[in-house]
């Protein structure tokens, strides 16, 4: 791709998409930032970023969003689809009515963004789509089974649609954090992945049958980010991101800091007795 190819990215009031967004622009790319509110992009306009707003649950605002571009530029030449957020909580005691707002947003927001831009990019016979994902898409924790139900979701829409447009030049690239220090666990649906514990856990509050398993969760999750091992920030992995839209052939998927590029070989060869045991034990089960 090349700097003057529009990108795209969804989710930029902050954490990822924020860092992504500035890191692109830094290195000479045009470059869309959008958000629900886009008073919240004004430090990335500083930068040259063009501000759009964009709802990824709003079907008026998702076309409004990608016309805009293909206005200007004929296609979008890079979409990076990183508006997501994270419901957490015990499976039997979640409510499902959070959890179908997450997975439009995670799922179908993506879904949707990406159908969008598509039409364009096969005519000109090129394009790039890449996809945050997560380590969840691929590993699973107790009290986070939603959560990652809509990042392996992501995990199978990117791996069909890589085959599926290839033959029209589209590259499908998918990012798969590990903990990242977002500092905006309070905002929701705007590119954020929440902690447990501030998330709101269970409907069930004091009442729930799991207080053990959500106290070890949180501590879980307090240390978690603390470490230096396990967490990084932002902008790691925009430099990530921007390594994979400049590549001249980029990979099908980027594992971003080396405590999951772990978890996730630990997942894959270990099998389920050994992963089983070690969430038990991490978790006092």
């Amino acid at each position: 791709m090349t700097r003057h190819d529009p990108v795209l990215i969804s989710g930029c009031s902050s954490g990822i998409g924020a860092a992504t967004a500035a890191a692109l622009a830094s290195a000479g790319h045009t470059v869309y930032a959008t958000a629900r509110r886009t008073e919240t992009l004004a430090d990335l306009e500083a930068l040259g970023c063009h501000p759009l707003a964009l709802d990824v649950t709003s079907e008026s605002s998702m076309i409004a969003a990608v016309s805009a571009v293909e206005a200007e530029h004929g296609r979008v030449g890079t979409l990076i689809n990183n508006a997501g957020y994270g419901e957490y909580g015990p499976i039997e005691e979640t409510d499902l009515g959070r959890v179908r707002t997450m997975f439009e947003t995670n799922v179908f927001g993506l879904a949707r963004l990406t159908q969008l831009v598509l039409p364009a990019m096969r005519r000109s016979r090129s394009g790039r789509i890449v996809n945050i994902g997560s380590m969840g898409g691929r590993i699973t924790f107790p009290v986070g089974g939603f959560y990652h139900a809509t990042k392996y979701a992501v995990e199978a829409i990117s791996d069909a649609l890589r085959v599926e447009v290839k033959p029209f030049g589209i590259d499908v690239i998918l990012v798969e954090p590990g903990l990242i220090r977002t500092n905006f666990e309070s905002r929701m649906n705007e590119g954020l992945e929440l902690s447990a514990a501030e998330a709101g856990t269970t409907a069930e509050g004091a009442d729930t049958a799991y207080a053990g398993l959500l106290a070890a969760n949180e501590k879980n999750t307090t240390g978690g980010y603390a470490n230096d091992f396990v967490a990084t920030s932002p902008e790691a992995v925009a430099a990530v991101i921007l390594r994979a839209v400049e590549a001249s052939r980029p990979r099908s998927r980027y594992v971003v800091t080396s405590a999951a590029k772990a978890m996730i070989g630990l997942r894959r060869f270990g099998g389920d007795r050994v992963w089983d045991a070690a969430m038990r034990k991490q978790y006092d089960l």
